[in-house]
């Protein structure tokens, strides 16, 4: 039988004359530590108090997946929605669980070969890169993940080159809005939805619909690969 597999695919940096600076040094320190529980972390991710748990179904319904498809589920965390789209896509399509934290990726290689789901591909990101081959996905799906993304335009550049002509890139994403969010959001989330759109449309994509009536807590926006 054959098996979900963690690859790790070497990235080589692209030193332009001006680098791209970090938005928010520092931001995903937590996750590069080698010593990362997981299943500690699945507790977190994983609970009913958190709006993108509790609504999973519907969110994966939203996305309207079909059989073939080649997903990628990028900040996949804990797997939270890695196997369900494994499932959307069928033995015929294909999921890439990006992470940057290793230890994530090798809980959801297990998942993965507990739940005979041989069509998911582990993938060791960078915090400048997806890590993805060129045209190999037909959806990438960011969920409370950009806001972690330390340098938007050099991830969003990598995410374009692994599109499909035609790709779409989901993006959910908190909402921050002054005096409504909590202040955890204000504080750990950089920017407002406004802003995280124009960085995607800046970097080759074009807003295609938005999704109101799934999550409160949270924005669900579609876009699609110029």
């Amino acid at each position: 039988m054959k098996f979900p597999r963690l690859l790790l695919i070497p990235v080589l940096a692209t030193f332009a004359i001006a680098q791209e600076a970090s938005v928010k040094p520092g931001i995903n320190d937590k996750f590069l530590d080698p010593n990362l529980k997981a299943d500690e972390w699945a507790q977190k991710f994983e609970t009913e108090s958190r709006e993108i748990f509790h609504q999973r179904e519907k969110i994966v319904a939203a996305l309207r997946l079909r059989p073939g498809l080649s997903v990628a589920d990028i900040g996949a965390g804990t797997g939270l929605f890695t196997l369900p789209f494994a499932q959307g896509v069928g033995p015929k399509g294909h999921v890439y669980a990006v992470d940057i934290a290793k230890n994530f990726l090798s809980h959801i290689q297990a998942r993965a070969i507990q739940a005979q789901a041989a069509n998911v591909t582990t993938v060791q990101c960078t915090p400048r890169s997806v890590g993805l081959p060129e045209a190999s996905i037909d959806l990438a799906f960011i969920c409370d993940v950009y806001h972690h993304f330390e340098y938007p335009q050099d991830s969003l550049a990598s995410l374009h080159k692994a599109l499909k002509p035609g790709g779409q890139l989901v993006l959910i994403d908190f909402k921050r809005i002054p005096g409504v969010s909590s202040d955890f959001v204000m504080g750990h989330v950089r920017a407002g939805q406004e802003v995280f759109e124009a960085e995607v449309t800046a970097a080759g994509f074009e807003k295609l619909t938005e999704t109101t009536d799934v999550l409160k807590e949270n924005y669900f926006v579609r876009f699609k690969r110029k």
